[in-house]
């Protein structure tokens, strides 16, 4: 139990040490780091290494969004499977579906809870 979040604990905050590392050390966008993990993520998933390394180490891949990109890419998997070539399209939707409306429905609310104010330069 101990190894398996000492696991968990050393691979997510590898990846978040080298995606504070890319904002740090070149001029790329928060938002440009954000879209190469996700995209790591559906590429880890398509390659069949995704499942593993979260069986490995579990929420140390899943949160820093490698598990949004993994998810994906296992929605296309199972969608093609039932679906044929539509499952290209139709996959991603029906995986990320959950994800996606529960930020949606969650950042909403926290709007409505804790009004912000202009910010002063």
């Amino acid at each position: 139990m101990f190894t398996k979040i000492l696991y968990t604990f050393l691979i997510g905050g590898g990846i978040c040490l080298i995606g504070q590392l890319l904002i740090d050390l070149t001029k790329l966008t928060p938002a440009r780091i954000l879209v190469g993990v996700v995209s790591l993520g559906v590429l880890l998933g398509a390659l069949g290494l995704y499942e593993p390394l979260f069986d490995f180490c579990g929420a140390g891949v899943s949160v820093p969004l490698l598990g949004f990109g993994g998810n994906i890419a296992k929605g296309v998997r199972e969608a093609v499977d039932e679906q044929g070539a539509l499952g290209i399209l139709t996959g991603p939707f029906t995986a990320a579906a959950a994800g996606c409306s529960a930020a949606l429905i969650f950042g909403y609310l926290a709007a409505l809870i804790f009004r912000g104010g202009r910010k002063t330069a």
